[in-house]
Parts: structure tokens; C-alpha cells; sequence
């Protein structure tokens, strides 16, 4: 594997940043999760777009994106494989210990690994952990990511491959990496990003795509809800068949089925949307 690391390519053991990097020591950094198909990355304009809305977040300089448009490709051709998790990470770079930022300047890390494609229906479970819907860091892809990683291990150890967070009204929010959308009466709705959620990149297209409303949803929606999906980068639109111990329709439903061929032939149409 070779990796971008701040201003060319890098065998994957050479390819390193300093322990002092802000990004380690104290998680000041952003990142993106980009899909790759076939050596062509999917909705690379809206990733970046977020990378600089999250840059601006956190008060980081404006990345540039020439270079990691360079850095992208390089690394894209550099790593063939048909179906890739491309991450893009930008981080505070060289400072001392503690918050205060250093003045060389940011980090810049792209790397590619292979992806599998993700099955239509997934087990999720619900946590009692909240997001802050009032957070400086809510709404930003930070690599600030601890959070997720203790309810995703939770998530693993009931069997299932997401954990779904409320915020502190009470509300719906979203997953650890993924977004989250109901059918209720028939109708499709997914939390506003005023709950606090990411507003994901595969979200904005099914929103856009299907017509699904941005609504302010109880928590226990998900007790009564007709049908269910995530979705995310490497999730694309994907069912849910099993919410703690409540069991859905074993498939897809219409509603969601109808989502994902409509996702799927749209994406397919246009790999940068």
C-alpha cells in the first residue's frame, strides 16, 4: 500500500507523521470517507466541500483543495482495487503538548484500503449515550471519534453493525457512521442536521433523490417505524431488519427498495454528483 503523507506518496511503512501531531495527541483533525469504484471516487466535490465546511469548524486554515484533489488520484492510482475506502485526514499538524496549536501548518494524510460490499440488511442496536446536538464540534467529521468507537463496539457485541444515538432533547439523531431514515404513514423522513447529526454525504442525495422530509423525531420512533435504513459512504442505502430485539420485514421494504434502486441507478449515472 503507498499513502499521500504531507506532499508525496509513501510505502505504507515509511509513511508516517509525528507523535506530537495535533491529531494524535489531542484528536484536533478532520476527515472524509470517500467511496472508490473501479479507480473513480464517488461524490469527491461534496466530500471536499464538507472537508472545508469541518476545516472552518474547527478553525483549521482552509485545506487546499488542488492537492488533496492531487493527493486523491496518486493514491487512487498507486493502490487498483475495485471497490475502496479512501480517507482523506487533515489534522492541526506539529504543536506542543496540550490545546494550543503549532505554527507549521496542518497534516495532510490520504490513504486507500479495499472494501466489501455491504450486505441489503443489517442488524442496529440503540445506546444510552447521547449527542450534543449544541456541541462546537457537532455537525463536523472529526476525528474525535472515540464516542463511536465505544457504542460500534457495543454495537458488535449484540450482533449488530451500528449503533443509533438520540440527542439531549430526546430526539432521533443518527449513528456512529451512518445516517438514519424512517417510514412512517408511508412516507420517508430522516432527521434534521439541526439534531446534531453529520449531514452525511449519502444522505443529502437521498434526500435529494427520494423526496424524504427533514423531520424532528422522538427517539422511540424507531419502536413503531414501518421500515428503516442507514446510510453512508460505504453503506450506500441499506436496510434494517432488527432494531434491539424488535424484528422488521426480513427484506427490504418498499419503501427502502424503492430508495435503493433509485440511489443505485442515479450514482451510477453520475460518480460525482
Amino acid at each position: 500500500m503507498r499513502i499521500w503523507v504531507n506532499g508525496g506518496l509513501r510505502e505504507a511503512e515509511d509513511a508516517r507523521v509525528s507523535v506530537l501531531d495535533h491529531g494524535l495527541t489531542v484528536g484536533d483533525g478532520i476527515f472524509e470517507t470517500v467511496k472508490t469504484v473501479d479507480g473513480r471516487p464517488f461524490a469527491l466535490t461534496r466530500h471536499l466541500g464538507r472537508l472545508t465546511r469541518s476545516a472552518r469548524g474547527l478553525g483549521l486554515p482552509d485545506p487546499d483543495l488542488d492537492e488533496v484533489r492531487r493527493a486523491c488520484a496518486d493514491v487512487i492510482d498507486a493502490n487498483p482495487m475495485a471497490l475502496g475506502r479512501l480517507r482523506i485526514t487533515y489534522t492541526g499538524g506539529l504543536s506542543p503538548l496540550g490545546s494550543d496549536r503549532g505554527e507549521t501548518g496542518p497534516s495532510l494524510v490520504v490513504a486507500l484500503g479495499e472494501a466489501a460490499r455491504r450486505p441489503e440488511t443489517t442488524a442496529v442496536i440503540t445506546v444510552p449515550w447521547t449527542r450534543n446536538e449544541r456541541s462546537a464540534l457537532a455537525g463536523l467529521k472529526t476525528t474525535s471519534y472515540a464516542e463511536n468507537v465505544v457504542a460500534l463496539a457495543r454495537a458488535h457485541e449484540h450482533g449488530a453493525s451500528e449503533a443509533i444515538f438520540a440527542n439531549t432533547a430526546g430526539q432521533l439523531c443518527e449513528g456512529t457512521g451512518s445516517n438514519v431514515f424512517v417510514v412512517l404513514d408511508g412516507q420517508l423522513h430522516t432527521p434534521p442536521v439541526a439534531s446534531g447529526c453529520l449531514a452525511g454525504i449519502t444522505r443529502a442525495l437521498a434526500v435529494e433523490w427520494t423526496g424524504a422530509q427533514e423531520t424532528e423525531l422522538p427517539f422511540d420512533v424507531l419502536e413503531r417505524a414501518e421500515e428503516i435504513f442507514l446510510t453512508s459512504t460505504l453503506r450506500d442505502v441499506q436496510a434494517v431488519h432488527r432494531i434491539d430485539g424488535r424484528e422488521l420485514p426480513g427484506g427490504p421494504g418498499a419503501v427502502t427498495t424503492k430508495a435503493m434502486r433509485i440511489f443505485d441507478e442515479r450514482a451510477g449515472n453520475d460518480l460525482d454528483p
